[in-house]
């Protein structure tokens, strides 16, 4: 979405293919950093995004038996929004897609799903697509794969990315809020376990992180306990978690994070979850994936205005992008092991790495989940249309 809008600002026609009808999903990351803040307040959008009604995070740490402790606090940073805006993605991709209608050149069909792509001499040239109402095809100078973790496009660029794999998973669920609540996002470490709360506004997402591979284990031990659990980690919401009755109630997420060797090939680029699929630590990946779009709009947009894109023209998205996400997955790596596996893999009083001490380092933390490794900004073209 917000590569289609960076392009059509320039003049660029562009095609966005949805394959639902809506944007609903399911625990969708929504977490707005100030680094896309930054982005959508240089397209004059984001004073009116904020009147949505939304979380505010200033900062992010843990409460334990011991007491609470701070890993970032966003109001360190030199920016307008020294905060971490929460908000269902639904809305924030609604609110996109209702401002890009200024742009003539941009079209979005929703209900149609890729079913491959077009390949002519070597280079992709196109791709075919399925809707309620029959097939359709489009061609194009270029084809990008926006398309997350499970991304069809992918297998047009015929090479696997390397896996790596982060030490836990984690078991997503709902529960009903009621008036008095408290409206922030909280991160509990009790007895080896470690659970997160996210105000939606109209329910509360839970996320109990458990080590990998051992869902199966506590679902054996049944429905009970892991209701038991989750009141002695949330003891504030413990009226209603027996709401969660069933293990259908429950989602796991297969937390894994991997990177592309190659994310394109001529007529063919990836970004996102596509090239490079983040962990959920930090909740980063779709600041991530939007700077990967900013960033392809800026070195592309004036090459597709003139018809003369090229492979060397792709390869330089992921050079100018590829160090910044590999930075980020280090310190993703650092954080689950330091933090994440140490709380649960032991049933002793969780206490905080001792590096946090220092003065330096959780300023630093604040900047790498606010900004990434560097800012990323739209550039400016004299020809941006209105």
């Amino acid at each position: 979405m917000v590569l289609a809008i960076c392009l059509a600002r320039q003049g660029v026609p562009v095609t966005l293919l949805e394959s639902h009808n809506d944007f609903e999903r399911e625990f969708r990351g929504d977490t707005l950093h100030p680094s896309t803040l930054e982005i959508l307040d240089q397209l004059g959008w984001a004073d009116e995004l904020l009147q949505i009604p939304h979380g505010i995070l200033r900062s992010v740490g843990f409460d334990t038996p011991n007491g609470s402790f701070t890993v970032a606090n966003f109001e360190s940073l030199k920016t307008k929004f020294p905060y971490v805006a929460v908000m269902a993605q639904s809305k924030f991709l609604n609110f996109l897609a209702e401002h890009a209608k200024v742009f003539p050149c941009f079209d979005l069909r929703m209900g149609a799903s890729v079913t491959q792509t077009i390949s002519e001499d070597g280079r992709t040239t196109g791709i075919c697509y399925q809707t309620s109402t029959g097939r359709g095809r489009i061609l194009s100078p270029l084809v990008v794969g926006a398309d997350g973790r499970f991304s069809r496009i992918r297998k047009a660029i015929g090479v696997e990315p390397t896996k790596s794999s982060p030490p836990m998973d984690v078991l997503w669920f709902r529960l009903p809020i009621v008036q008095g609540d408290p409206k922030a996002l909280h991160f509990r470490i009790q007895d080896g376990h470690l659970l997160v709360l996210i105000n939606r506004g109209s329910y509360w997402q839970l996320g109990l992180i458990v080590l990998k591979g051992t869902y199966r284990e506590i679902k054996s031990k049944g429905i009970d306990k892991f209701q038991c659990l989750v009141k002695t980690l949330a003891p504030e919401l413990a009226d209603r978690v027996n709401t969660v009755s069933d293990w259908k109630n429950i989602t796991p997420l297969n937390v894994e994070a991997n990177y592309m060797p190659v994310w394109h090939k001529p007529g063919l680029l990836l970004i996102g979850d596509a090239a490079h699929v983040i962990s959920p630590v930090g909740g980063v990946g779709i600041n991530i994936a939007i700077q990967d779009a900013v960033e392809a709009a800026n070195l592309l947009g004036p090459r597709l205005k003139i018809g003369t894109i090229n492979d060397r023209d792709l390869a330089k998205v992921q050079k100018k992008r590829g160090l910044s996400v590999r930075m980020i997955q280090a310190f993703q790596s650092f954080l689950q092991h330091r933090i994440v596996k140490t709380a649960l893999q032991s049933d002793a009083t969780f206490r905080p790495p001792i590096v946090l001490n220092f003065p330096f380092v959780k300023p630093l933390i604040a900047r790498v989940i606010g900004f990434g490794p560097r800012k990323v900004r739209l550039a400016r073209h004299t020809d941006d249309a209105p």
